[in-house]
């Protein structure tokens, strides 16, 4: 713990991050109980800054949380009307028939979203309800009670020099002090990141599973928008190289939300996933799609894909983590949101009981207990084997009996049981000699861009004074273990640029960061750790 002085302010429960799970457990605590001091902390400039995902928005979790949400004006405006699944040849495709899929893959009552805005119309009604939210606060430090609990967090830390001395301008923070504290920062929170390593959380869980999902936003010609369509594709252009595929979303106002999923599990070091993502919009379906249209956003994000038999222990003294910080993705359908929310009504259902029972900082079992045996838990149950099955078996195995398990699970049972994930995504990555180096084609700067242009597009900016927000444990590892070893693939899976090896030096870029995170995941010595930079810095997502 800092030996800095602060103010401290208390709250009945202190929330980290202003996504769908952080609001909708602020909304819920107010609902349950409009006397409950709430505060939730935001790092991004403004609510839905820092907020990126597909989307195909599952209502159910509004449905439960806000029931009149369409009277309230909920910004859920376009539903799914088609869906499509393909899978794609370099220069053809094959159309997956809906029919034999498990209902739980139908996308019919869903919707196609900016989840940025619907996480700014969720903070309008948390206001409304009395919820103190502040966005441009990163929380840079937790607050440890004494008996080990943790007791609040630090935010608003700003003015620290590059080389971590306070400059003239410092400002300490506060210290926001909660009967409970919620972590809803979303994949790989650091935070989040600290707690479950202080307090074991992972202990007996298989390791945490991701992807990095890279999305752009285009306008495209309206002769060839098709409002409500919903297409997935699988296979080219990363055939054996690494699981992933792609998505495109027609919404409103003739456009389309494009992107592209790698799991991050892939063993060569000289794959590059955001060229993976270029060269795919080169495929026939996708070029006639998108020319003479304009591309007019970009951004990236980790994507937490380990499952149910990767979540952690949600609870420790004081602190709940909600959301993505647990992993709630269910991967086959692409969706979390849903979950996200549901999980932020339960975390706030088990605390307002707590509180009102004269609790605190006590672990919310009763919250644990609800996501795992409750719709969150039934939701991945079902497909807890389709991410390992991909792993292990490939694609084409993994669909057949990926399908069959998860319909299966619908009938109430396994063929397979739970199977494991085994290594982390770090530990996944082999040597550079075992394999042939992959060559790219150059972006044809029409449809297809170099990072640093496409960096542009999100909007992001940093402090260039600050202290770098992604930091070394050992500075000699990038030159004299990685680079022989690995051919340093921080210079290819950061979908920003921000990693480079020049005249045998390494340099981070940390200005082009986009917050996606999966430097702290991917990196195969584990030497790369990311922490928060000062509040409103990174991307300025508008409607992402």
């Amino acid at each position: 713990m800092s030996q800095i002085e602060r103010e401290a302010m208390e709250y009945d429960v202190v929330i980290v991050g202003a996504g769908p799970a952080g609001l909708s457990a602020a909304i819920r605590l107010k609902q349950l109980d409009p006397g409950c001091d709430v505060v939730v902390l935001e790092k991004g400039s403004e609510v839905g800054a820092h907020i990126l995902s597909g989307a195909v928005l599952d209502p159910c979790g509004l449905d439960t949380l806000i029931p009149d949400w369409k009277e309230k004006g909920a910004p859920l405006n376009t539903p799914v009307k088609k869906d499509n699944f393909y899978m794609l040849g370099q220069g053809g495709m094959i159309r997956i028939p809906n029919f034999p899929m498990p209902p739980l893959m139908s996308n019919h009552g869903n919707y196609i979203v900016s989840m940025g805005n619907v996480c700014r119309w969720m903070a309008e009604q948390a206001e409304e309800l009395g919820v103190e939210i502040f966005p441009g606060m990163a929380c840079s430090e937790i607050v440890y009670g004494g008996n080990g609990e943790v007791k609040g967090i630090v935010a608003g830390e700003f003015g620290r020099n590059g080389d971590g001395t306070q400059g003239p301008n410092y400002e300490p923070g506060m210290e926001l002090h909660g009967k409970y504290v919620f972590l809803a920062e979303g994949v790989r929170g650091s935070l989040s990141k600290q707690v479950i390593a202080r307090y074991d959380l992972s202990a007996g869980r298989e390791p945490q599973k991701f992807g990095l999902g890279m999305k752009e936003i285009w306008e495209i010609d309206p002769s060839r928008h098709r409002e409500g369509t919903v297409t997935h594709t699988m296979g080219w252009p990363l055939g054996s190289n690494a699981g992933g595929g792609s998505f495109i979303y027609h919404l409103e106002k003739n456009q389309v939300f494009i992107g592209f999923v790698v799991h991050l599990n892939y063993r060569n070091p000289h794959l590059f996933p955001y060229m993976e993502f270029q060269r795919f919009k080169h495929h026939p379906m996708v070029a006639e799609l998108l020319m003479g249209g304009r591309r007019v956003a970009y951004g990236a994000r980790a994507i937490s894909e380990g499952g149910y038999q990767s979540m952690p222990k949600m609870v420790a003294p004081g602190v709940a983590l909600l959301g993505c910080s647990v992993g709630m993705v269910n991967v086959p359908r692409i969706k979390g949101n849903h979950n996200a929310m549901l999980s932020g009504k339960a975390a706030a259902e088990a605390a307002h009981e707590a509180i009102k029972s004269g609790r605190e900082g006590d672990e919310l079992g009763a919250y644990e207990l609800e996501v795992r045996e409750g719709s969150i838990g039934r939701d991945l149950g079902k497909v807890r084997n389709v991410k390992p099955m991909w792993s292990k078996l490939g694609l084409s195995a993994s669909l057949a009996l990926g399908g069959l398990d998860m319909w299966t699970n619908t009938l109430g049972f396994s063929l397979f049981g739970t199977m494991k994930h085994g290594k982390t995504d770090a530990e996944a990555t082999e040597e550079a000699a075992a394999h042939k180096p992959l060559e790219y084609p150059k972006p044809d700067g029409i449809i297809s861009f170099d990072r640093l242009t496409n960096v542009s597009y999100s909007m992001t900016n940093h402090e260039e004074s600050q202290p770098g927000h992604l930091t070394l444990k050992d500075k000699s590892i990038p030159i004299g273990v990685n680079l022989p070893k690995y051919s340093e693939p921080a210079q290819r899976y950061c979908p920003a640029g921000v990693y480079e090896v020049v005249d045998d030096e390494f340099i981070i870029n940390f200005q082009n960061c986009v917050h996606c995170k999966t430097c702290d995941i991917k990196d195969p010595s584990q030497n790369i750790t990311w922490v928060t930079p000062q509040g409103g810095d990174g991307p300025n997502y508008p409607n992402m």
